[in-house]
């Protein structure tokens, strides 16, 4: 996936099938190429900016950093790291979104265009009071 300033996403288009998400917004891992970018289309869509801060590799593990405003006006800061094979083929991906307002804020938004689609339980429920351990 190349974003809208030519350059090349850090790992969409090298997904293994069988590739996994994990993340501070997710009650469990999502795994299948298509449901990772199903799921990040999804957080795109609830961003009103998005700005790179960082983008580095240490052999086959690559790091990405992230400032973002959310459609809700948060502020979000994000951290991401990319496990590839030696293949070049991304194996997982482990996102942590920051802070907890701004986290949960995401995590709500995503259960409310995918929720339905993942199921509700993969996300935060802003409606009930209590964060349940799954």
């Amino acid at each position: 996936m190349t974003g809208s300033n030519g350059e090349k996403h850090p790992f969409l288009d090298d997904l293994a099938d069988d590739a996994e998400l994990r993340g501070t917004v997710l009650r469990r891992p999502v795994s299948g190429r298509d449901n990772i970018k199903r799921l990040v289309e999804a957080v795109g869509t609830l961003y009103a900016s998005q700005t790179p801060t960082f983008y580095g590799a240490i052999d086959q593990r690559h790091f990405l950093q992230y400032k973002a405003t959310l459609r809700t006006s948060l502020d979000l800061e994000a951290v991401g790291v990319i496990e590839r094979d030696e293949a070049g083929l991304v194996r997982r991906v482990t996102m942590t979104f920051l802070p907890l307002d701004a986290a949960l804020s995401l995590s709500a938004g995503l259960g409310g265009i995918v929720g339905e689609e993942f199921g509700d339980d993969l996300f935060y429920d802003a409606s009930v009071n209590e964060i349940t351990a799954s």
